[in-house]
């Protein structure tokens, strides 16, 4: 690392780095509520995933560079895979995983995704190394975020196959940010995520072959369902899926990771005031866990 770069990284572009993706998380924590809202409205997990990202692509176009190909055919098979793993799988089992258990449940699973990264890293990465403040912060964090989703009751409402499916959402999530630890370096973040986005409304296609459209667009104009949609396509896709590429080309893929942590508290709080849940002293204390959880963790060096 020159010493530019190093300047950089712990000046007002590092600093911006961690309130971006500390905001970006936020938000995502966020989508968990949105999306069970339009579940309970009819809406499939399939449908509402083309219908946030067809939007969101549509938006891309505005900000992102005209070109249409990477600069090779290797480049393009990797947003292929970026568009599988960050989009079309990833929002297909998670939303799935929504629909089939409670919404806090999904968060925590979901949250195992920077520790699934860590392992995936430490298997497939020869650069990343386990060190005592990776380990002892990816610890701390998962126990506040088990905190936070108990709620002070400690009891979960485990479904297996929803389970398991945000459990899926998790690991795809992990691939995503390590092929994009490396890639996101060779193109701006604006067109790595409309590519993102076009692939994932490619490969998410075969689906509709064995549950066909049902949505009626004419339901638009119902404001829960317009409004839920246009913040999940504007603000939860487009904005922040850019906002994030951009977060890993200035962390990298396990440091930004680490915010994943702070999902949790996010939807906890959507949770309380759409779902009628509550937050309760055990869950501030695991927020505070949280916090301490991704500090120690991003001491960590290599990652």
């Amino acid at each position: 690392m020159n010493i530019g770069n190093k300047l950089e990284r712990t000046g007002s572009a590092g600093w911006l780095s961690h309130v971006v993706a500390l905001t970006v998380i936020m938000i995502w924590g966020g989508t968990f509520v949105n999306t069970r809202l339009l579940i309970n409205r009819g809406i499939s997990p399939e449908e509402i995933f083309v219908l946030r990202s067809a939007l969101a692509y549509v938006c891309l176009w505005f900000i992102s560079p005209k070109k249409l190909r990477c600069n090779t055919w290797k480049d393009e098979a990797i947003m292929v895979l970026l568009g599988i793993f960050g989009s079309s799988l990833y929002f297909l089992t998670e939303n799935y995983a929504i629909k089939l258990t409670v919404v806090n449940d999904v968060s925590f699973i979901v949250c195992t995704a920077p520790l699934v990264t860590v392992i995936l890293a430490l298997l497939f990465l020869k650069s990343v190394k386990a060190s005592v403040p990776l380990i002892l912060g990816s610890v701390l964090a998962l126990a506040g975020v088990a905190l936070v989703i108990f709620n002070g009751h400690f009891v979960l409402h485990l479904d297996p196959l929803g389970d398991l499916l945000a459990l899926a959402a998790a690991t795809s999530w992990a691939i995503y940010s390590l092929v994009m630890k490396n890639f996101s370096a060779h193109y701006p973040p604006v067109f790595i995520t409309r590519k993102v986005f076009f692939y994932g409304l490619v490969t998410i296609a075969p689906v509709f072959h064995v549950h066909p459209w049902q949505f009626d667009f004419a339901d638009l104009l119902i404001p829960e369902v317009g409004l839920n949609l246009l913040y999940l396509s504007v603000v939860a896709s487009f904005v922040c899926f850019a906002a994030w590429g951009w977060v890993i080309s200035k962390l990298g893929a396990l440091r930004a990771s680490n915010y994943i942590y702070f999902n949790p508290v996010t939807t906890v709080i959507m949770s309380a005031l759409f779902l009628n849940e509550h937050l309760t002293t055990i869950g501030l204390i695991g927020s505070a866990m949280i916090l301490a959880g991704v500090f120690v963790a991003n001491k960590a060096k290599g990652i």
